[in-house]
């Protein structure tokens, strides 16, 4: 099956379950046409250490999410880097997003000692469940994480899901899958 597109008169979401059907043709005008057949596109979005976000669509095209740049027209993005990675297992129950007494305490200590002026929490799981009920559940355990921060007073920037999408090493052994059910905090400084 091959689809055809011209990008400029279509909207984003039928760009998007057009191309993960599998086979894409798309013409960005009338004489240039490119056609890729058996390639899956995922939109991709991301934190890197310096606080930048990006994004990723098809052909590898990347771009900034910020809006704000310098002279130069460069990003200027917030300093930031991992400064908290918590194994999800000593926080929560299987397939919960409650955290545990003893696991809300360390959280509060954590964001009452750390020196940044915002956080973005990211929550990450293992590959076992499918991939929507995994983003739901690392969204709502990185709700949890954010929640406990706010209580502290702690300034939260955002909150984000990623599911098994970026497993920090291969998920395949029990334990490389415990080290994937994590939230990381990302201290701004």
């Amino acid at each position: 099956m091959v689809l055809k597109f011209n990008f400029r008169n279509l909207l984003p979401a039928v760009i998007v379950a057009a191309l993960a059907a599998g086979a894409v043709t798309s013409s960005a005008n009338a004489q240039t046409q490119r056609t890729v057949v058996g390639e899956r596109y995922v939109p991709t979005i991301w934190v890197d250490p310096d606080g930048c976000e990006h994004w990723v669509m098809d052909d590898g095209a990347e771009g900034y999410m910020t809006p704000h740049v310098n002279r130069s027209g460069v990003p200027v993005c917030r300093r930031g880097n991992v400064c908290g990675v918590m194994p999800s297992d000593q926080f929560f129950a299987t397939d919960s997003h409650r955290i545990s007494a003893a696991g809300q305490q360390r959280l509060r200590e954590f964001f009452q000692s750390a020196t940044a002026s915002g956080f973005i929490i990211t929550g990450h799981t293992d590959s076992r469940a499918s991939d929507a009920y995994n983003m739901r559940l690392s969204e709502r355990r990185a709700d949890s994480v954010a929640r406990v921060g706010r209580s502290t007073g702690a300034r939260i920037l955002d909150v984000r899901g990623y599911g098994e999408r970026q497993p920090r090493v291969p998920n395949n052994s029990a334990a490389n899958m415990a080290q994937n059910r994590r939230v990381e905090i990302i201290c701004v400084r």
